[in-house]
């Protein structure tokens, strides 16, 4: 059955009649068929996005309150559909795209909390008898793009508090998993939000440059966020600034995990597994270098290669930590990042096998800035191992990208351990915890080529309003003339 779009409250077919097919990276086989929308569709979508925001922006944050949490009731209801989805269109293993349900549907809870946080302060004024305030308002029409690697929880995070706001939205879904989009769409639309408030529209993978800058450009459209990858988001984020369009971009990382000398050595260990192999590394703060002191490396090396080697890989499909990799072609990018570093020097600890789009966890010891690994997002299960002899070489190394996401520090001396975390130039620190990590409520977003500005909170209500100045004044007041 074909996705198709839904704009202004109704499900339509593309304007042409235009359909895409997503292929399942492990099978072969059909995963799923969508609208692939044209530029007509897109000046019908901004345009019934535009005419509900009106209404919209004056529901009540009781009203909307209401609605995403309702919204979140229904997601956890649809968790099957959701896993099948997510299977058979990205390789995800079960528990991922279990855990994508449950995060997704606390970040719709947590948007539901921020709609009596709107706020604003009331300020001094120098003038006599002037009340002064700044007040929150909704910007309109809010794009949102989500990519495929969590897509539930990157899907609703991109529309929850846009909508909280007073926003209306619309998803222009991954052409990776247009069906797993469309059913996080189809929540909110069940939940009875207004026709035109929340719009999906999917696109064929050819048309997508098109599409996006005729989204971006579109007179009605007045923010845009996004999250993927640096190079995409580069693009974005010029049309955007071109467009006078406010954008938050959430895009790559180079995640550093520094293991510090007096680092609880098991602690550190769990951490990188988790970090470097959860849903196959495919994770904006995925841990892509493990930097630790020379002195501990060999029984830290010892004891992270024994445990990464034991997580099993395969079809996700069946019981395994490890599935598939979004497309085969991955495959061919980690035996090339692979053989580089093995002809440079380094030692391949572990893995290196693979079968399709399944790649088995895998460890390079002794990388160094010669490797194209060293710099590159691997975006996979391939994970670089740094040996650095003290700890302003490690945090030099923690720098040495152009990224800036998550990182984490391990360390038992918390002095120790803050100074090396406030030297990381990276948006997230966590000391004593994995790189990959995220709460509804915490301010999220990256420095450098990790992109800008902040979802989360209190952060993500400030990115989804503008601020006015409104002021109650005396109409007698004196003027000089």
């Amino acid at each position: 059955m074909t996705i198709l779009l839904s704009i202004g409250g109704q499900d339509c077919a593309a304007s042409n009649q235009k359909e895409y097919k997503r292929i399942n990276p492990v099978t072969g086989e059909i995963a799923s068929i969508c609208s692939a929308a044209t530029l007509d569709d897109i000046k019908v979508v901004t345009q019934a996005a535009n005419d509900a925001f009106q209404n919209w922006s004056h529901a009540s944050p009781a009203d909307r309150r209401i609605l995403l949490n309702r919204t979140a009731d229904i997601m956890e209801t649809k968790q099957e559909e959701f896993v099948q989805a997510m299977i058979n269109e990205t390789g995800s293993t079960t528990q991922w795209a279990q855990f994508n349900v449950m995060l997704a549907a606390n970040h719709i809870r947590e948007a539901a909390a921020l709609t009596t946080n709107v706020g604003g302060e009331v300020i001094p004024s120098n003038k006599p008898g002037t009340l002064a305030m700044s007040i929150r308002t909704p910007k309109g029409v809010c794009l949102a793009m989500a990519p495929w690697n969590a897509p539930i929880i990157l899907g609703s995070r991109a529309i929850a508090t846009p909508l909280a706001c007073g926003n209306t939205v619309i998803l222009k879904s991954s052409e990776f998993c247009p069906l797993t989009h469309r059913l996080t769409i189809d929540c909110f639309l069940q939940a009875g939000f207004p026709p035109g408030v929340v719009n999906f529209v999917s696109n064929d993978p050819s048309d997508a440059s098109v599409i996006v800058k005729a989204l971006i450009e579109a007179p009605q459209v007045r923010h845009v966020n996004f999250t993927g990858s640096s190079a995409v988001g580069r693009i974005i984020g010029s049309i955007a600034g071109e467009n006078l369009k406010p954008a938050l971009l959430e895009l790559g990382g180079k995640a550093p995990l520094v293991v510090l000398s007096d680092a609880d050595i098991e602690g550190a260990v769990n951490a990188a597994v988790f970090g470097a192999f959860m849903n196959q590394g495919q994770i904006c703060m995925s841990t892509e270098r493990v930097i630790v002191e020379s002195c501990i490396a060999d029984e830290f090396v010892k004891k992270f290669t024994i445990k990464a080697s034991k997580l099993s890989w395969g079809d996700p499909r069946d019981h395994v930590i490890l599935g598939s990799l979004v497309n085969p072609d991955v495959s061919d990018k980690m035996n090339e990042m692979i053989k580089d570093a093995v002809a440079k020097g380094a030692k391949l600890l572990c893995g290196g096998e693979s079968r399709g789009s399944i790649f088995a966890p895998t460890l390079l010891d002794c990388v160094d800035s010669s490797m194209r690994i060293y710099r590159e997002e691997s975006f996979g299960p391939v994970k670089s191992i740094i040996r650095v002899k003290d700890d302003e070489e490690a945090i030099q190394v923690a720098n040495d990208t152009n990224y800036g996401l998550s990182s984490a520090v391990f360390s038992q001396d918390i002095n120790r351990a803050l100074k090396c975390a406030n030297a990381i130039n990276s948006g997230i620190c966590h000391i004593n915890g994995s790189t990959v990590a995220d709460e509804p409520h915490m301010p999220f977003g990256g420095v450098g080529d990790s992109g800008y500005g902040r979802f989360g909170g209190k952060s993500g209500v400030e990115e989804f309003t503008d601020i006015r100045w409104i002021t109650i004044e005396d109409s007698n007041q004196h003027y000089p003339f």
